[in-house]
């Protein structure tokens, strides 16, 4: 999870790149382009962690004990997590 204060900056970079975008027109104040920016990252890095959970206790949950960390492990959990958040994406 993301501190406060990155998320801050993180949102700041992003409004700022928006704004410099000569595809966009930003009508509403900062403060509340910031909020939603916020809300936003909040809302994607709570999806993020709850997949990370599923991905997390379903490769416990196999029978031969595979160490986390190990190349096998990296593999099966990068596949895991995209099949998880795919179904998200779909759901």
């Amino acid at each position: 999870m993301l501190s406060e204060d990155k998320v801050s900056h993180l949102s700041h970079v992003i409004l700022q790149a928006v704004k410099k975008s000569p595809l966009v027109e930003v009508k509403n104040d900062d403060g509340r382009i910031l909020k939603d920016i916020k809300r936003v990252l909040a809302s994607e890095l709570a999806q993020e962690e709850e997949i990370d959970r599923k991905v997390r206790a379903k490769l416990g949950s196999y029978s031969r004990g595979i160490v986390e960390g190990s190349p096998e492990w990296d593999v099966l959990y990068r596949k895991t997590f995209e099949e998880e958040t795919r179904k998200h994406v779909k759901g």
